[in-house]
């Protein structure tokens, strides 16, 4: 039913305690963290850091709750295989890896993000079920000719353009895009469900003829 894993190798700021190693009043504030929590699932309620700056976008608990809830009426999460893109903290794939996902890659370029990704996982103990790749999205995807998965999430910064060259190399029946403004489907693509919170526009798109 499910593709095989993968074999290659966001949160506002604000006056929140942090666990080691991000809390450190002497850091520079982009090597900070904030704190966001697991939405639902096996890690409900754990928390998770994310570096505070402009490399990385959070999507909030209620688009993400949104979002998830919507992917758990589909029933395509249970088992499945995950791709998180833009990865930023990983709390898009860990919140699938709570609601029963096999397995995610997660995909971040921004080394404080990659780290976040790594310790999120480490706290909760599900590094087993993960990798994490550190490299831009949209030439990993190039580099690998197509990228096969059950679900994909891509939540690039809001001026990102690249949505024809990206979602050409995905071959999955579930794409989640984050974007700042609505998202029209390149060529091939359909969006089942679309909805807006505050700036951000999330579309859940499927190959079109699926």
């Amino acid at each position: 039913r499910y593709a095989q894993p993968l074999l290659l190798g966001g949160c506002a700021p604000g006056p929140h305690r942090c666990p080691a190693p991000w809390r450190s009043l002497g850091q520079p504030a982009s090597l900070r963290s904030a704190v966001m929590r697991v939405v639902s699932g096996e890690f409900r309620g754990r928390r998770l850091v994310a570096p505070v700056g402009s490399t990385t976008r959070p999507t909030t608990d209620q688009a993400r709750e949104a979002v998830f809830n919507s992917l758990s009426s589909m029933d395509v999460l249970d088992g499945a295989v995950v791709v998180d893109l833009f990865a930023g903290s990983g709390a898009l794939g860990i919140e699938a890896l709570s609601r029963g996902a096999a397995h995610c890659t997660f995909v971040e370029r921004d080394r404080a993000a990659l780290q976040a990704i790594r310790d999120n996982l480490a706290a909760l103990r599900a590094g087993d079920r993960a990798l994490v790749v550190a490299a831009d999205a949209v030439g990993w995807v190039r580099s690998r000719g197509c990228v096969s998965a059950d679900v994909v999430f891509a939540d690039p910064p809001y001026e990102f353009d690249g949505w024809v060259e990206l979602l050409a190399g995905l071959r999955a029946p579930i794409v989640v895009a984050e974007t700042g403004r609505q998202l029209v489907c390149p060529a091939g693509w359909v969006a089942l469900r679309t909805r807006r919170y505050g700036r951000t526009h999330i579309a859940i798109l499927q190959p079109e003829g699926t």
